[in-house]
């Protein structure tokens, strides 16, 4: 499936969004700010930004102040790419068809690279131009959604644990709906939250990026067996040869791909409240469980 005809669209206005808050090279440490625009500039669908926008596109027909958060996001997302691919956790030279950050600067700066990319996410977010509860709310949301208790970090303290131990359905849930599906869904209520999405729309959207988030880690595993190094910008095979806690594993490659067809309908009904306004929030959703690289 290829990407919705708007997708460039919002691609581009979160480029340059992230070239805005981004410090330059310039910038003196001028090495950590080349790593860090070097990881976030290797390329990337900007998948999280982008569900942000159209989440907030919902509720406003000006999504600008949503930006804010979009650039959150994607900061957030890359520094656990870096982090992820140090020599410590998954040992990986490629990412997003490039050198890893640590491959291309070393461990230590990409190390701090990372650690930068995650601060300058909270700072832009209290940036945003929105009254101040929705910002408390946003930063909630995100915080919750990068953390440890049912976060993303959390998630990945549990992946590195099950790594070649024999898991069962209910962990699975819990690594991909934490490692993942967490700051997906962060990023769905952080674009409706901007935007001023009433108590019962922020819920519906909390379901939808929730089950669209567990469908993407189901996907991506799928993804892992059967396509190329090539095709996917890093490493295939690195869930097999790391003996990772994955749905093909658990469940084979067939039951898995209706695993990831069913969680993909059971979001998509939580959009149906919202018609017509939420066309290309669906379209991104339906993409992001039929895509291939």
């Amino acid at each position: 499936m290829k990407l919705p005809s708007f997708f460039e669209e919002d691609r581009l206005a979160v480029e340059a969004a992230l070239e805005l808050r981004l410090p330059p090279e310039s910038a003196a440490p001028s090495s950590i700010h080349q790593a860090m625009r070097y990881s976030v500039f290797a390329g990337g669908k900007r998948i999280r930004p982008i569900l942000c926008l159209e989440s907030a596109r919902i509720f406003s027909a000006d999504v600008s102040p949503a930006l804010y958060p979009a650039c959150a996001l994607e900061f957030i997302h890359t520094y656990s790419l870096i982090h992820d691919d140090l020599p410590a956790l998954d040992n990986d030279d490629l990412r997003r068809g490039k050198p890893t950050c640590h491959k291309k600067f070393g461990e230590a700066p990409a190390i701090l690279a990372g650690d930068a990319l995650l601060t300058l996410a909270f700072q832009v977010i209290g940036e945003t131009p929105v009254p101040a509860e929705r910002c408390v709310a946003i930063l909630r949301e995100i915080s919750r959604g990068a953390g440890t208790i049912d976060g993303m970090v959390g998630g990945q303290v549990a992946d590195i644990e099950a790594e070649g131990k024999k898991v069962g359905p209910e962990m699975l849930e819990y690594i991909h709906r934490s490692k993942t599906a967490a700051l997906i869904r962060a990023s769905v209520l952080a674009g409706a939250l901007c935007s001023g999405a009433a108590p019962d729309d922020v819920e519906r959207l909390r379901r939808f990026g929730d089950t669209i988030g567990w469908a993407f880690q189901v996907t991506d595993d799928i993804l892992d067996v059967e396509e190329s190094s090539a095709a996917l910008g890093k490493t295939a095979g690195k869930d097999i040869a790391q003996q990772k806690a994955t749905y093909p594993s658990v469940f084979g490659l067939e039951r898995s791909h209706q695993i990831a067809r069913e969680l993909s309908e059971n979001a998509l009904r939580e959009l149906d409240s919202f018609g017509p306004r939420a066309s290309r929030l669906r379209e991104i959703a339906e993409f992001l469980v039929l895509r291939r690289a």
